[in-house]
Parts: C-alpha cells; structure tokens; sequence
C-alpha cells in the first residue's frame, strides 16, 4: 500500500535519509485521513441522528461535558508533541554529519552550481559522488540566496552568501538524480539545473582521474552544444541573437566587439577562450561584469569545444 502511494505522491528513495521523512511524511498523511474519515462521519452521523423532526424538537441544553473536553485537549496535544519529537530527531540526522563524512564544497552563483572534490577537482552542474559513503555538502553563495534542492535525496537547504551552510547524505540508489534551486534568485533561476551521479567506487575513482571523459567520441562543436547547457552557458547567452544578461553568441566570431572602454578587439579564438578563463579583462559595452571565471573549472578539449560551438553560431 506504501509503495503504490510512494509511487505517486513521492519520487524514489535516493538517500538512507529519504527513508526517514517519508515515514514522518505518511504517519501524517495517514493521521489526517482518519481524523477527516472520523469528523466527517461523526458530523454525518450527527446531521442524521439528531436532525430536526418536527416543530417541537429542541435541542436539549448541554452546560459542559468535562471528560470530553479533556479527552479532545489532551489526544491532540500528545500527538503534537509525539510528532515534534519524531520531526526534530529527523532534522538532527540531517543536520549533523557522520566524522568520517567525505567533504564536497558548492558554490551557487547565478545560475550555475560548482562542486569543488577533496583532490581540487572542479565541475560546473555535475556532481559526482560515491555509491553507500556519507557525503558532506559545504554550501556558500557569491551574490544572492540560493537553495539546494533534490527531491529524491529529501534533502533541501538555503545557500547563503558570506556564510556557510551544510548538508550531508549517503546514496543508496545508483544512476542520476536532478538537483534544482529551490530559491528565486532572479530572470533564470528556473534553468539552475544541476545532475547528481551516484557511481560506484571504481566509476567515482576513474571520474576523478579523467572527468570521466565526457563527449571524447564527440565533435568539437557538438560537444561544445551540450557543454552550452550543461556548464550553464545558456542562462546568460543565447544563441538566437536575442539580448540575455550576457551577449548572445550569434554572429559573433569574426566581427569587431565594441567594450565598455570604448575600444574594438576582434572576436577571434583568443578572444572566446580569453572571456571564458578570465571574463573580467575585456567587458562588452552595455554589460555588467558578472561572468565568473571558469579557470581551472574547464578542461582543456572542453575549452576548445566551447570556442568551436561558438564559432558555429554564424
């Protein structure tokens, strides 16, 4: 009967965790569908039973009934604290991390999640992490309020700037699961997507030697077209020559971009790989400077993938 309603009402059990909530979660569900049955056929039953029959009838003049005033005070105020106690020992699971917990650093920015690996390994969207071992998330943001949000790991918390918040989780469930932000954080909150992969340890091992070699039997410019979205480049350029919070890449290579100083440099490949790894040194003119550097965040063929994608946006 779980399972059946676990199917529709919830996603699939991610985390040991995931197990936790959704016992909380059906105890509730599972309450207020006997005491709506309960009030709803007591209120029926009582419609019926004491409905007015004639003219006469009266309803009888009732001064107190001590008994059940204590039993409806009491019954709802022990399943109150029952539930507290039972919710607040879940929150600790969730809050407090096991010792030997691996740790993961995240930093949100609009609108891009990068995972930083205990080896310095960095990835944009993509976070990998080891099938059965507990996994530390030690979250900050560089501008606004972000929230970490996976429905299958039940797990959800605030990213906030100038501070630091945590989580932590062990997979049980390998494949992928999908990370979204949960917090409005501006025009394209709704595409700071992210994926979670939870491997076994020979496939997390290799990923961390190689980056998995993602798109190694790929085209250039088609890996580039899936680096796009996947690193996040789309939710600041588009490629249909429409305005975005960054220029859009249409038409761009080969043609003279006027900066924010008032000079001209032509947008040849140095140009493209120079605004990825360091974005800050030559700013469009009509732009903010908001690009973060993805230096040391991109390996070298994606680099090149990208600068071939964006030579193709003629």
């Amino acid at each position: 009967m779980r399972d059946w309603l676990r199917s529709i009402l919830l996603p699939a059990e991610g985390t040991s965790y995931a197990g936790s909530v959704d016992s909380l979660f059906f105890f509730l569900f599972y309450m207020g569908v006997f005491f709506f049955l309960l009030i709803a056929g007591l209120l029926t039953y009582f419609l019926i039973r004491y409905r007015r029959r004639g003219p006469d009838d009266r309803t009888p003049y009732i001064v107190k009934n001590h008994k059940l005033e204590v039993v409806w005070t009491l019954i709802p105020l022990s399943l109150v604290i029952f539930i507290f106690f039972w919710g607040f020992h879940t929150y600790m699971d969730a809050a407090v991390s096991p010792g030997d917990a691996m740790e993961i650093r995240v930093t949100a920015r609009k609108w891009v999640w990068e995972f930083e690996y205990p080896n310095g390994i960095r990835s944009l969207n993509e976070l990998h992490v080891p099938l059965n071992k507990p996994v530390k998330l030690l979250m900050t943001s560089e501008d606004v309020i972000h929230s970490f949000y996976v429905p299958t790991f039940r797990i959800k918390q605030d990213v906030l700037p100038n501070t630091y918040t945590q989580l932590w989780f062990t997979a049980k469930e390998p494949g992928m699961h999908r990370l979204f932000c949960a917090e409005y954080c501006g025009t394209s909150h709704s595409d700071m997507l992210g994926r979670i992969f939870v491997d076994d340890e020979k496939t997390y091992n290799e990923w961390l030697e190689t980056g998995g070699d993602e798109g190694k039997d790929m085209p250039l410019a088609e890996f580039g077209a899936m680096l796009f979205k996947s690193r996040g480049c789309n939710t600041c350029h588009t490629i249909d020559g429409t305005r975005g919070e960054g220029p859009s890449f249409r038409g761009v290579f080969g043609s003279q971009v006027k900066l924010q100083d008032g000079s001209t440099v032509l947008a040849d490949e140095n140009y493209i790989r120079e605004s990825i790894l360091r974005p800050q040194a030559k700013i469009v003119a009509g732009y903010q400077p908001i690009m973060p550097t993805f230096e040391g965040m991109l390996r070298e063929r994606e680099i090149n993938a990208l600068v071939e994608f964006i030579k193709a946006q003629r």
